[in-house]
């Protein structure tokens, strides 16, 4: 792969505009987390509320079958023997 400096000749720098240093550094502090669903996938779940409530609810399930609550701490229950 042969390595390019500078812009191609169609762009120019004057069509760019000025750049603004951090316009978009409060949205990146923010955080995000993007995954990547496959085809098949993304038909079923087609807006992030869909993949989002589907995860939730698999959590949800997920916590009821480990007996975990969220006032074990995740630690479970613990049984005494005497």
């Amino acid at each position: 792969m042969k390595k390019v400096e500078g812009m191609r000749a169609e762009y120019r720098r004057e069509d760019l505009g000025k750049g603004v240093r951090g316009k978009h550094v409060e949205e990146f502090k923010k955080g995000s987390n993007l995954v990547l669903l496959t085809p098949e996938l993304s038909k079923i779940f087609p807006t992030n509320e869909a993949v989002n409530a589907a995860l939730s609810s698999l959590v949800g399930v997920a916590l009821s079958a480990t007996g975990l609550t969220s006032r074990t701490g995740g630690r479970g229950t613990k049984r005494r023997t005497a």
